[in-house]
This record gives structure tokens, C-alpha cells and sequence, in this order.
């Protein structure tokens, strides 16, 4: 599958800046939409900047995310519980960065996890 890890959510429900401009956003106060890219999946969708969109996302116990190739980088900041790339476990204040070209073969959780994801958008 081409396209950034998390391509489930709907570009005309997120904030797109013109250039120049500077969007401030308290995401507590936003709602959790589940996902149609995979089961188990929310997200809070914060806004779309350039070529790079941010968003949180929250994984239930035992959600898994397709295999998936990065066209552009992908930032990811764990926030809460744990997330496991290709066998590489990463808890709360971890960070991931994944290269344009690579693959992500298996990414899931064993007990949820809730990060912050910087990506292409859909």
C-alpha cells in the first residue's frame, strides 16, 4: 500500500493553513473520530500544513495497522502506553521517524497506546 501510515482520515475535516499562517489548537477539546483505515482506530484530526499533516491517534488493546511505504517522512511522539514497530517497543516519550521509502510490516499494540503523528496526508 503507497501513501503515508495513516491515510484514514478526510482531509475536508481538518484545518488546511494557507501559507504563512500559524494555527493554534487545544486537543482536549476536540472529539476522537474512529477510523476507517483500520478496527480499533480514533483519531483527532489538527490540521494540514505544506505537505505534512498532524493528527493524534488512539490504538485499542490489540489494534494493528496495515502494512504500509512512507512517501514522505513520518513522525511519530508516543504519548500514552505502548507501541510496537517491527518488534521495537516504544513507551511514553519515545519517538519514531520513518524515512520516505520505508515500510512499516507490523505495527501494532498489546495493550493501546494514544500518539502523536506527524505524515502525509491522504
Amino acid at each position: 500500500m503507497q501513501g503515508g501510515v495513516y491515510n484514514f482520515i478526510k482531509i475536508k475535516n481538518m484545518k488546511i493553513l494557507d501559507r504563512g499562517e500559524i494555527f493554534f489548537q487545544q486537543p482536549d477539546e476536540m472529539v476522537w473520530k474512529p477510523s476507517t483505515f483500520a478496527k480499533g482506530l480514533s483519531v483527532k484530526d489538527i490540521a494540514i500544513a505544506g505537505e505534512l499533516e498532524m493528527q493524534f491517534v488512539r490504538m485499542e488493546a490489540g489494534a494493528k495497522i496495515p502494512v504500509h511505504t512512507h512517501e514522505l517522512p513520518e513522525f511519530i511522539y508516543i504519548l500514552q502506553g505502548e507501541l510496537i514497530i517491527a518488534g521495537q517497543v516504544l513507551n511514553a516519550g519515545c519517538v519514531s521517524i520513518a524515512a520516505p521509502g520505508s515500510e512499516h510490516l507490523d505495527v501494532h499494540t498489546i495493550h493501546g497506546c494514544t500518539f502523536l503523528l506527524v505524515d502525509k496526508p491522504v
